[in-house]
Parts: structure tokens; sequence; C-alpha cells
């Protein structure tokens, strides 16, 4: 498999990667559990077959069987779910130096994949929580302040 060119990087494509994180995030946090933390395990099992084009041949299947494992554990423990992402990162970085991003017509779509799943498992790291909440709170804590 050699190792293919590819464009220039720039501020747009770490930034717009980091945007997508967030209103992905945003968007899980309208769901209440369990229904979050279930959605997100059909997400990282999508995200384990994402790569089934045959970039890296029977690699392929081994890392989906893997991703479909993290995802069944991640039904109860978000962990396991932010365990996913971080290998999907590791995937994206394999298949971005390899030249075979997981949107063959878009060079840079696993460098992106790259910088947006990290931050996502941070989020689920974290147990998930809704963005809304923390809203909340902020509003909580400013109402205390004019007593």
């Amino acid at each position: 498999m050699p190792i293919q060119s590819r464009p220039e990087i720039t501020i747009l494509q770490i930034i717009a990667p980091l945007i997508v994180a967030l209103v992905f995030i945003a968007f899980c946090s309208l769901f209440k559990e369990p229904n979050r933390r279930n959605f997100s395990a059909l997400m990282i099992s999508g995200a384990g077959a994402a790569y089934l084009n045959g970039g890296l041949l029977g690699w392929e299947f081994v890392f989906c069987t893997v991703m479909t494992g993290v995802a069944y554990w991640g039904l109860k423990d978000y962990r396991f779910i932010g365990i996913g992402w971080l290998l999907h990162t590791a995937w994206d970085t394999v298949h971005h130096l390899y030249g075979t991003p997981i949107v063959p017509f878009v060079p840079l779509s696993s460098f992106g994949c790259a910088i947006c799943d990290p931050a996502l498992a941070l989020w689920y790291f974290q147990g998930a929580p809704s963005i809304f909440s923390w809203f909340r709170k902020v509003e909580g804590d400013r109402s205390t302040d004019r007593l």
C-alpha cells in the first residue's frame, strides 16, 4: 500500500471538524437517557463500518469486529463509546497516512475525522452530559448572583 500525496492542511481543516463535533454533541444532547447512550452506541458501530471500502483489505473486517464489540459494551457504559472514538481516531490516522480516506473524493476526510473523534471521546469520557444542562447551571449561577 503506497503512501500517496495529500493536499496541504489549512486552519479550516482543523477548525471545521471541531465544529462538527460540537454540532454532534448538541444533537446528541437532545436525547434523554438511556436513548442518548443507545444512539451513541449505534453511531460508534456505524463508524466502525465506515471504512469497509477495502483500503486496508482484511484489517477492515478485524477493525469492524472490534468496534462492534465496543459498541455492544457501550450500550451499558459511555467509557466504551469513548474508547471506540479513540480507536476510530487511530484508524482515521492510518487511512490518512496511506491515502485511503473515509470519503474517497475528499482527500482530507480521514484527517478531519481524526480531529473530530477525540473531541467526541472526551465528551463521552465525561459521561456525555447534555450541553443544555451546562447552560441551565450557568443561568442558575447568574440568578444567585443577583440576590
